[in-house]
């Protein structure tokens, strides 16, 4: 029987939007400061555009998290099941249930609703976003040990 190349102590996170330009992006490269090289990351969009959105890099710049050379992929049934659980961020992007494949639907902060937009707007949907990776890097990785302190 062929080997599976996640290991217990390597657990896997595909995070899928619709363009993979912002939100997605953002949750990979904070689940790669939270969790380092602990979780396997990788992220999607269900009808990806040309490119990452510039205030998105900048937010998480500050971060001193760069994502400014990642480039928008497809979503495939094969990166969902490389991964073994697929988190959506928001309501629009919708991906196929797949057999052994978790999925997880973050409603995230749309500050948007509120009239708060540009800079402002970008380092809400961080901060909403960064909770939820710390959040889940705990439950992949246990809430003892250097993981869970990761980026705080």
């Amino acid at each position: 029987m062929e080997e599976s190349a996640r290991t217990p102590r390597n657990p896997a996170v595909l995070f899928v939007c619709v363009k993979n330009g912002g939100k997605s992006q953002m949750a990979a490269g904070l689940m790669r400061l939270e969790a380092g090289n602990d979780v396997t990351v990788s992220s999607a969009g269900t009808r990806p555009g040309a490119a990452i959105n510039a205030l998105s890099a900048e937010v998480l710049a500050d971060l001193g998290v760069d994502i400014s050379a990642e480039r928008s992929k497809a979503l495939t049934e094969e990166h969902m099941r490389e991964a073994g659980l697929v988190v959506v961020l928001g309501a629009e992007a919708k991906v196929p249930a797949l057999d052994g494949v978790r999925v997880e639907t973050w409603e995230t902060d749309e500050p948007s609703a509120r009239g708060i937009e540009g800079r402002e707007r970008m380092e809400l949907v961080r901060d909403d976003i960064h909770a939820r990776v710390k959040d889940l890097a705990a439950r992949l990785l246990g809430s003892t040990g250097r993981e869970a302190g990761r980026g705080a």
